[in-house]
């Protein structure tokens, strides 16, 4: 095929016998037809900004002099960077945390968001770092507060592991008074005692919200067992030394089950 002059195009690209595109402007370019677009209508039309020998755009990489204190600091970044990123690349030179810096560009506080060719930063541009206090007293407290919670947390989860242990214990002790057999009475003290001393221990963790309504119900279940274990106290003073019950028999529902676990 032959192909077809237009005022406007010159030549229009035409199909080979191959099915491969090409086109002949002035001097003889072939363009392929990745240059072209093909409307519904049937119209091929060439696309905008789609010279192929083009090159792409190359973002220059500038100098940047932030003052910190009595020292200077030279960062080399691209200039379509935010103020953000020139933060992360101060932080180890500087020593401050990228949320803790404020940096200052002619006379004007700059947010991390904005880029610096926008701001007007160029190649050599100068600028100053200060410490953003309010900022850096909120963050650490933050983390102290965060650290409190996680080391009471900690403790928790410590406290009933071993209040676990001791309900086995109790459930054993039920088992065997209530299967009429007499225990020393020196064991069920001995639980008591230690139930008592994780009562004081719940008590000294100091804490706030989830973690201090958990401990408010690891109180309560310490409480009440120490309770059930008063009431074994007295159903095992009525259990005779040679293991015989003295009118009482433990009803089935109750072996081995406590209702506030």
């Amino acid at each position: 095929m032959l192909g077809v002059k237009s005022r406007n195009l010159g030549t229009v690209p035409v199909m080979t016998t191959r099915g491969a595109a090409a086109t002949t402007g002035s001097g003889g370019r072939e363009v392929g037809m990745a240059a072209w677009d093909l409307r519904p209508c049937g119209m091929l039309v060439q696309k905008r900004n789609s010279d192929v020998h083009q090159n792409k755009t190359i973002v220059p990489t500038i100098r940047v002099k932030v003052k910190y204190g009595s020292s200077y600091h030279e960062v080399h970044i691209k200039s379509q960077a935010t103020f953000g990123e020139l933060k992360k690349m101060l932080a180890g030179p500087t020593g401050l945390n990228p949320l803790d810096q404020k940096l200052v560009y002619k006379d004007k506080e700059r947010d991390s968001k904005t880029y610096l060719d926008a701001a007007g930063v160029t190649d050599g541009s100068r600028m100053l770092l200060f410490i953003d206090i309010p900022t850096q007293e909120k963050r650490v407290l933050e983390k102290v507060k965060t650290a409190k919670i996680d080391k009471a947390s900690r403790q928790l989860l410590e406290i009933s592991s071993e209040i676990d242990k001791l309900v086995k214990q109790v459930g054993n002790l039920e088992i065997e008074i209530y299967g009429g057999k007499k225990v020393v009475e020196k064991a069920l003290l001995n639980l008591i005692e230690l139930l008592m001393s994780q009562l004081i221990k719940l008590d000294g963790i100091v804490a706030d919200g989830d973690v201090k309504l958990q401990r408010r119900m690891q109180v309560k279940r310490v409480q009440k067992y120490i309770e059930f274990l008063d009431m074994l106290k007295i159903r095992n003073s009525k259990i005779t030394s040679y293991g015989n019950e003295c009118n009482v028999r433990a009803p089935l529902q109750r072996l081995n089950k406590i209702s506030f676990e």
